[in-house]
């Protein structure tokens, strides 16, 4: 979290239930209000429907709110995500490729099911589906919760460890988009494309540089995986390279138990208006 004594905090990444959070826009907003912040963006794993609902909610209790995607990309064979702020989510490009890739998500989901399947957990699709609201992104946490609720595992974490995490028994490679590509959209859409939590996975190698050359616009350095080095570290590239600062909680609440982080790793007023001037400079 950054040091500042304001006010002002913008949580510039969280999640609803039109993807994996546990809550809807107006009580994720509501949460937001008592936690202190101001400025909220939510993220949803490839979607946007919670943004028109979102910026009428948060008018009413006082937060303004930032139109935002997390974007499933992929890199030199890795998954990469790439945080998306400020853009046309009303864009016909950006939906027709949001709704496709939704669509594989379902297939993807269907594979998994049949792999729970084989190693004799038999979760049914319907049981994760029935978690997902509406058009939303269907992923592995809805699968997890759903094995959760049906007494196959003993706690959340146990999907991913055992049977859903990357290389595990059930687990299926999702078909992203390149990192380059989802950058560029992002850029037609009009707007801006963030690193995401890079300590996770970006420190230690030359993809972090080849997403920069590749004209990403800033870097999440806030972030709840972050320790106070890897936040000094890639604040150190985003200054060298003249990117921007984008950070925040990666909210989801629910029976992933991070209610916590909610109004604790936020970013000062100075780098949202970065963001804003250089939306304006690229419209110039």
């Amino acid at each position: 979290m950054e040091n500042i004594d304001a006010i002002f905090k913008a949580d510039l990444h969280t999640h609803t239930y039109y993807s994996d959070g546990y809550h809807t826009p107006a009580e994720l907003i509501e949460k937001a209000a008592s936690a202190g912040l101001t400025h909220l963006a939510i993220t949803d794993h490839d979607n946007v429907d919670a943004i028109d609902e979102a910026i009428e909610i948060g008018k009413e209790r006082g937060i303004e709110i930032v139109p935002g995607c997390e974007i499933s990309a992929e890199h030199n064979g890795r998954e990469t995500h790439i945080l998306a702020y400020y853009f046309d989510h009303k864009n016909t490009e950006l939906l027709d490729y949001l709704r496709n890739f939704r669509k594989e998500r379902m297939k993807r989901a269907e594979k998994i099911v049949e792999k729970l399947n084989e190693l004799s957990i038999e979760l049914q699709l319907k049981d994760v589906l029935s978690r997902v609201k509406g058009n939303g992104s269907v992923g592995r946490p809805h699968i997890a919760i759903a094995m959760l609720e049906g007494n196959f595992i003993g706690n959340y974490y146990e999907a991913f460890s055992r049977y859903i995490g990357d290389d595990k028994p059930a687990y299926v490679k999702k078909p992203n988009i390149l990192a380059k590509d989802a950058i560029d959209l992002i850029s037609r859409s009009g707007g801006l494309s963030f690193i995401a939590h890079p300590g996770k996975s970006l420190r230690n190698n030359n993809a972090l540089f080849e997403l920069i050359e590749f004209g990403i616009d800033g870097i999440e350095i806030i972030h709840p995986s972050h320790s106070e080095y890897d936040s000094e570290y890639f604040r150190d590239i985003a200054s060298q390279y003249f990117l921007l600062e984008s950070g925040g909680s990666d909210f989801h609440g629910g029976r992933i138990n991070d209610a916590s982080i909610l109004g604790r790793y936020y970013v000062s007023e100075v780098k949202l208006t970065a963001m804003k001037n250089r939306l304006f400079t690229n419209k110039v």
